[in-house]
């Protein structure tokens, strides 16, 4: 994928650390009044990334579950 392909516009911080996400954006990625959003500062200091609550629980539920399946999964003996 290309950038261009998930730019959706300009933002203002406002006074108090507001900003408005776009409506493309909202609707893209299903963002709805009262949703509640985690906020992660970007590792290398260029900005910040939101992501859905709800979306990381579920995502955080699949890996526990696909570990659960690795660890009981029989290990093969290491070649030597």
């Amino acid at each position: 994928m290309r950038l261009e392909e998930h730019f959706a516009g300009a933002v203002t911080v406002g006074e108090r650390g507001q900003v408005v996400i776009p409506a493309a954006v909202r609707e893209a990625c299903g963002i709805q009044p009262g949703d509640k959003l985690l906020a992660f500062h970007h590792p290398y200091g260029c900005g910040v990334i939101f992501a859905k609550l709800d979306q990381i629980q579920r995502m955080h539920y699949a890996l526990t579950q696909m570990l659960a399946v690795t660890d009981a999964a029989p290990q093969e003996p290491a070649a030597d």
